[in-house]
């Protein structure tokens, strides 16, 4: 059975679709539909269901899917580490956000490299620019704030962070007391510091802790959460932050925790793979210490 048409088969297998799994092998559409239509007469049984958005494998297609995948696999790493067998090196392509990535993961990465590894690392500031990266080979490893769909990526929880609103101590002095009785109104009073227009962070911040949407625009908008903490310890409004980013600039009294809600606004932090690549030992030794380190998060 020729090789190239199994990889194919596994490409449309875990994308999920003929056009998805043509971008991800570099081919036309055509050229992904007639090798799967010349595996299936070889096998004399139907592979996949055709729907109107995408495709469905049969048992036939899932059976052979599981049995194939796992030795293509292997062969992906062959040729991948053949390059560095000389020096004995493996090299990890990581992506995600640039602060949580800076600060923790790689932080939390480097002692692989005294056993062989090679950190690569890209940030992006969108989980969707991410997961199209991982999807399409880019990178073996993401980091993202959104569950991928599809079986094409296979993702696993690493943590949840806290998400702190905060101001420099001289507006919290001015608010006083009336932010805790009536911290919807006096805080929109506020200039507001973001990583975008939208005011994603503030935006989610009031949803969950009032139910609204803030009256409010950004005054300092700067796309990186380091700037906007800088930002706000200088004094230029508040800010939603997470705390692990912000924590040593509370503890030293450089900002302060403008509320304190029963419920802090959360949001989960993904480790994302391409399926099957799990069997790779950078890509395990790597996710694995990610998960690890990420009980002390």
């Amino acid at each position: 059975m020729d090789l190239a048409l199994l990889r194919t088969f596994v490409t449309v297998h875990r994308a999920g679709s003929f056009t998805r799994a043509a971008a991800l092998l570099g081919l036309s559409q055509p050229a992904v539909t007639g090798q799967i239509r010349t595996l299936e007469r070889q096998l004399g049984r139907p592979l996949f269901l055709r729907q109107a958005r995408g495709v469905t494998p049969t048992t036939i297609g899932d059976e052979l899917a599981q049995r194939a995948a796992p030795h293509l696999d292997a062969l992906v790493e062959i040729a991948e580490t053949g390059l560095d067998e000389e020096s004995g090196v493996r090299t990890l392509h990581l992506a995600g956000p640039p602060e949580f990535t800076s600060l923790r993961a790689l932080p939390a990465l480097t002692p692989l490299t005294a056993q062989g590894l090679a950190l690569r690392t890209s940030f992006f500031g969108s989980p969707e620019e991410t997961l199209e990266g991982l999807a399409a080979g880019h990178h073996d490893l993401a980091i993202t704030t959104a569950r991928p769909r599809g079986g094409l990526l296979t993702s696993t929880p690493l943590c949840d962070e806290e998400h702190v609103l905060i101001a420099a101590p001289r507006w919290a002095a001015r608010l006083g007391h009336d932010v805790l009785r009536e911290g919807q109104v006096v805080l929109e009073q506020l200039p507001v510091v973001e990583v975008h227009e939208s005011l994603p962070l503030v935006s989610r911040y009031w949803a969950t802790v009032f139910e609204s949407q803030p009256a409010a625009a950004g005054t300092v908008i700067a796309p990186d959460l380091r700037a906007v903490l800088a930002c706000t310890a200088a004094g230029a409004g508040l800010s939603v932050l997470p705390r692990y980013l912000c924590e040593g600039a509370l503890e030293r009294g450089e900002v302060v925790a403008l509320l304190d809600p029963p419920v802090p606004p959360l949001r989960t932090y993904f480790l994302v793979v391409r399926t099957g690549t799990l069997t790779l030992p950078p890509v395990a030794r790597a996710h694995e210490w990610l998960l690890r380190a990420a009980e002390e998060w």
